[in-house]
Formats: structure tokens, sequence, C-alpha cells
């Protein structure tokens, strides 16, 4: 458990220089996780829609729809500034056709209109929700069955740890997203914080604690 009271976040990271900042930085090694980590949970994946909360700037939208061809990919977020750099960066890459971006705040059951979806995916946006049971319930909305995996940073055990995980992360960082990522720390959750999330929504998913400050929930919904 962590010493540390968390302090929510806004939802949002929108203003043209959090963007600029974000899309700047190196954050390759956790994104391409998240990609690494689906595949090696769901080894005879093939899926046809993918839904993708808290697309942001698209990088990881971006690495599931290379690593993954055959799929359409419905990315979600709310932030507009954040989607447009999405846009230049799937344009860039020629991968447009296949990305479907939604601006919107969640809970919204309409996204279920652009699917079925075969899978859903996110990063990095569990901890900036108000209310933490709006990501499952946005979960929730593939298809029985879907494959689930949900990558967030993980609240640290004391001031100490999280001192320390911002001065390892954040060498010459711009100070926007030190800033960023100190919040951001303090807004997550823990381990114990996550499943307790899923047990009250009735979902069967594996958490576990993935390096020095990330945790993965994983899993199917019911079939």
């Amino acid at each position: 458990m962590s010493s540390i009271r968390r302090v929510p976040e806004p939802e949002l990271m929108d203003t043209p220089e959090q963007v600029a900042a974000y899309v700047a930085a190196d954050f390759s090694v956790p994104h391409q996780a998240v990609v690494t980590r689906f595949d090696e949970h769901f080894p005879d994946f093939v899926g046809t829609t993918v839904l993708d909360l808290g697309c942001g700037s698209g990088d990881v939208t971006a690495r599931f729809a290379l690593a993954h061809p055959e799929c359409r990919i419905v990315g979600v977020d709310a932030g507009p500034t954040m989607l447009a750099a999405a846009r230049d960066h799937f344009a860039d890459l020629g991968i447009t056709e296949r990305i479907e971006l939604l601006e919107r705040h969640l809970p919204d059951p309409g996204i279920a209109d652009a699917g079925p979806f075969c899978a859903v995916i996110s990063n990095s946006l569990l901890h900036h929700l108000d209310d933490p049971m709006t990501m499952w319930a946005s979960v929730a909305l593939g298809r029985p069955g879907a494959a689930v995996l949900v990558q967030d940073l993980r609240r640290p055990e004391d001031e100490d740890a999280l001192a320390a995980l911002v001065a390892g992360h954040t060498v010459g960082a711009h100070p926007v997203l030190v800033e960023d990522f100190t919040h951001s720390l303090r807004a997550s959750y823990t381990v114990e914080e996550l499943e307790a999330q899923l047990t009250s929504a009735g979902l069967e998913l594996t958490v576990d604690a993935i390096g020095d400050r990330h945790v993965v929930a994983w899993g199917l919904l019911p079939a």
C-alpha cells in the first residue's frame, strides 16, 4: 500500500504547451510495451475493430495499428489538441484510413456505435478520470469475450520513492513534463485499489505491477 494520499489531477492534458512537450518526448519504451504485452497475453488474437481509450497524440494507437494491420482502430480522447496531433502522426505513417478518432468525454455509451470492439486498450488514462469506474464502464463497451489491456502509472509507496521516480525518469525533460509526471504519480492507483475497482465493476481481470512505476490490468470480458 502507498502512504501517499491520492491527489486527483485534471482530466485533460491538452494545452498547446503540454501537447507539444508530450509529442516531442520519447515515450517509445512504455508505449511499445502496451503492444508487446497485449501480444504476449493474447498470442492468438486476430482482430477486427479495437477501441483505444484515451488515445492522446496517437503513439500507442499507431504502434498497435502497425503491429496489427488487419485491425481498424477507434481512438477516443477528450482533448482536441491531442487529437489534432494524432491526425498528423497517422498521416505521416500512412495509416489514417484505418483509424477513426472520436472526441468524447467518458463515460459515453454512444462510443459503442463505432464497434463492435474485439479488444479494448488504454494507456495512462485511468489516473486522469474523476471516477475510476468510468474507465471500467467504458472497457465494458467491448463485445463479449473481448481482449482487454489497460496500462497506467502506479502510485509510489512513499514520498522518497516518488521523488526518486521523478528524478530518474525526467532527466533533461521539459519542465511541463516534470510537473505533469509528478502530478500523475500522485493521481495514480495502487494494485490493491485497482483490484477493488475491478471487483466492484464485476470484471475478472488480472492486475500486475510492472517495473518501477506501471500497473497493467488484462484479461477477457465475460463471454
